[in-house]
């Protein structure tokens, strides 16, 4: 167990930033890779919209220079899950297993995971024509006609968002109302290029066996008659969840499990915890905004340190003049 000034909860553009910014620092982070690692860009394909490359990258080949970027400045990359944090007092611990780390700053950049449908044949294909990001996707189904699954406002945001490349979108929700916001819904409605598949369920996503989406199999829940229908993509606009769980009762959260910051920095209710990337982030949730956040979140413990460091000297100064004074006079 060695005692480090900052570790690194998550692998994907957050933590991976957070921890460029770190190292470069001379703060000598440990970076703990998770449960995924790498983070959602290693299932997807093209990226086209992270700053730097002009010809796009493939999200698992970004996050592979990212990493190597870490490691040119000192990262200590530890492969595991965290099991338990303890934000009690400083300190803080953390263990991965049965190996337990000790931390004077920690920053959580773990994520959020999108829910999906739950089908072996989705994850077959995602990357492959099923995406859980239309802002991240959308492009690259111009002509196509493309699904999306889901009846809350993200999802009729994400079908109007769509609607710009797509010749057309179907909305495939399980019940017969939508969850949306009315004013969502209407907005959604008065699209011509949105259409509507209500009280229906897709059962199976084609063809793993061709290596691409071609179609799904719906079920009609009212009737149970299932039908295949051709599509070029399936958007998946179920919801989100941060994988915020190991610090339930330590750290304060929305009702949506999304860890709370002070507005417009990623300081956490605990000082020396630092929130950065989707785990804090219900809004944006792209690579670039994380990134952004985790060098925020290594600049704001780098500052945490220092100023710390400086009290300390400042303290011991101050007690051994005063020895000194005392001695003096006793003499």
């Amino acid at each position: 167990m060695s005692d480090r000034d900052v570790i690194i909860l998550g692998s994907g553009p957050a933590g991976l930033t957070a921890a460029i910014y770190a190292a470069r620092a001379d703060l000598a982070p440990l970076l703990v890779r998770g449960a995924q690692p790498g983070g959602q860009l290693t299932i997807t394909t093209e990226v086209e919209n992270y700053p730097g490359f002009k010809d796009g990258i493939l999200g698992p080949q970004l996050m592979v220079e990212m990493e190597e970027q870490a490691k040119r400045f000192g990262t200590e990359i530890l492969e595991g899950e965290v099991t338990r944090v303890d934000l009690g007092r400083r300190p803080f611990r953390v263990w991965i297993g049965e190996r337990v780390e000790v931390a004077h700053t920690l920053i959580v950049a773990t994520g959020a995971s999108a829910k999906l449908l739950g089908l072996p044949s989705e994850a077959a294909l995602m990357g492959h024509g099923v995406s859980a990001c239309a802002t991240c996707d959308g492009f690259f189904f111009k002509g196509q006609e493309v699904a999306i699954v889901g009846g809350g406002d993200t999802a009729m945001e994400e079908a109007s968002f769509l609607t710009r490349f797509a010749t057309k979108v179907t909305v495939i929700h399980r019940r017969a109302e939508l969850r949306a916001s009315k004013i969502m819904q209407e907005r959604a409605r008065a699209n011509p290029k949105i259409d509507w598949l209500l009280d229906t369920a897709v059962t199976e996503v084609l063809d793993p066996a061709q290596g691409k989406l071609t179609g799904l199999r719906l079920k009609d829940l009212k009737t149970g008659a299932e039908t295949v229908r051709p599509f070029g993509g399936l958007f998946v606009a179920i919801g989100h969840q941060p994988n915020t769980q190991l610090f339930v009762g330590q750290l304060p959260t929305d009702d949506r499990g999304y860890l709370l910051v002070e507005p417009g920095t990623p300081r956490t209710a605990v000082t020396g915890v630092f929130a950065a990337g989707d785990v804090a982030d219900a809004v944006y949730r792209q690579a670039v905004t994380a990134a952004g956040s985790g060098c925020m979140a290594a600049i704001e413990a780098e500052r945490l340190l220092e100023a710390e460091a400086h009290a300390a000297h400042v303290a011991r100064a101050a007690g051994g003049a005063g020895a000194d004074r005392s001695g003096g006079a006793g003499a």
